[in-house]
């Protein structure tokens, strides 16, 4: 496979992860700043503006990013269309932080109507392309059907969500919208964080390793608990109130995890690279934090059969996906994908000739080692403090994270900047 041929221009990728790291800045200082409302309801206007920063603006554009970077490195092929990619980008960045403002000051009116259209949109564009390159290429490969999948998912997310914010002045859904808000982040949790991030990383995490590791019928597994075990929450979900029916759901979904962890497991063993740089550290760690939020939602389960949610423990599983495993993936895979753009950008027509730096020369080791530092030392402070009840962990928790993002950009941008540099 020739992964330098099959590739896209870094127009159409850098936008986004850019305006992901400034995202994840702007989350965690809303996270400073509003460190003392999780100690209350998690239905409150700021925590929902964090929450949609992080899920949209750091991990959903993030991946929108490096998934028109990677499908043509899947498919084998070119990626349908960059103008589309452009036009992605373009509703989406636009879409978001109208979201996210209209969220903060709590406006479901055009602010939110008119956001959850540009975002529907660019979803709509970004699954258009990638279905298209998927069909041009006609080529089946696991990974790919698992992006394609998750971008369908991810769209059904969107519709429910823009669904939710009309239904708050026109009244379309028969319940209110905190009755199904569940059913909103579940889907996008599920089925598209975590069906993209498997996906995807069943391929990129072999390949850093450099381990000659496939198993395609463990994939086409895991691929099957994780939307079956979707179905079958929905389904609950909409014709139920039994839930301990949830412990359905919750298992096809564990076991998909362990499947996963199983799957790494393996190709770290058969690894060529045996040591193992920062990067992927951080993200074996992100595999291996994937079971926190199942803990929490347990524990949230079994809270429930008592017809009585803990609002700690909502609060709690929230974090721990959206600041925890999710997190950890991409400041991991940022700093193995992303050098790699820079430099096919900058030496590519030099590749072969010698005389230039390796992509891992192109962002600082040492800044990449103390943001790690910062975002576990934050993350362990900040969701015990939630757990706790304790106002000054949380306070702690959430400035360490705001150093992570702080570190984090400075890093990308110093890859963004990087000039040619003869050796």
């Amino acid at each position: 496979m020739n992964n330098v041929m099959y590739t896209t221009t870094h127009r159409a990728v850098v936008p986004f992860y850019v305006y992901a790291g400034l995202a994840f800045l702007v989350a965690t200082v809303l996270l400073f700043s509003g460190a003392g409302e999780f100690s209350g309801h998690y239905f409150q206007p700021h925590i929902l503006a964090i929450t949609h920063t992080m899920a949209l603006g750091w991990g959903t554009m993030i991946i929108l990013g490096a998934g028109h970077q990677l499908i043509p490195v899947l498919i084998e092929g070119e990626l349908y269309s960059i103008k589309l990619a452009y036009i992605s980008y373009l509703f989406t960045a636009v879409g978001i932080a109208l979201l996210v403002w209209a969220f903060y000051i709590f406006d479901m009116g055009w602010p939110a109507i008119y956001a959850a259209l540009l975002i529907n949109a660019g979803v709509i564009v970004f699954f258009v392309n990638v279905l298209m390159s998927i069909v041009k290429s006609k080529r089946e490969n696991i990974q790919a059907v698992f992006m394609l999948t998750a971008a369908g998912w991810l769209l059904f997310t969107t519709i429910a969500g823009g669904l939710l914010i009309c239904n708050f002045t026109e009244n379309l859904l028969p319940e209110g919208s905190l009755h199904y808000l569940s059913l909103h982040a579940h889907i996008g949790i599920v089925g598209w964080f975590l069906l993209l991030v498997i996906g995807v990383g069943s391929r990129l995490i072999p390949m850093f390793l450099i381990a000659k590791y496939e198993h395609p019928g463990l994939l086409w597994s895991i691929y099957g608990l994780i939307n079956g075990g979707l179905i079958v929450f929905i389904f609950i979900f909409l014709n139920t109130v039994w839930p301990v029916l949830y412990g359905i759901p919750l298992i096809c979904i564990a076991s998909a995890i362990v499947l996963f962890g199983i799957y790494c497991r393996q190709a770290y063993r058969v690894r060529i690279r045996r040591q193992l740089d920062d990067e992927m550290k951080l993200s074996l760690l992100a595999v291996v934090m994937m079971v926190l939020p199942l803990l929490f939602l347990i524990g949230l389960i079994i809270t429930l059969l008592s017809l009585s949610a803990d609002v700690k423990m909502v609060l709690a599983y929230g974090f721990t996906i959206f600041f925890g495993w999710l997190t950890a993936i991409i400041l991991g895979m940022t700093f193995k994908t992303l050098p790699f753009i820079i430099w096919n950008k900058v030496y590519h027509a030099r590749a072969g000739t010698g005389g230039t730096p390796s992509p891992k020369e192109l962002f600082s080791g040492k800044v990449f080692h103390f943001m790690a530092i910062c975002f576990i030392i934050g993350f362990i402070g900040f969701a015990g403090g939630i757990v706790a009840t304790n106002g000054m962990a949380t306070r702690i928790g959430a400035l360490l994270l705001l150093g992570c993002a702080v570190l984090y950009n400075v890093n990308v941008f110093k890859l963004l900047l990087h000039k040619d540099v003869m050796l």
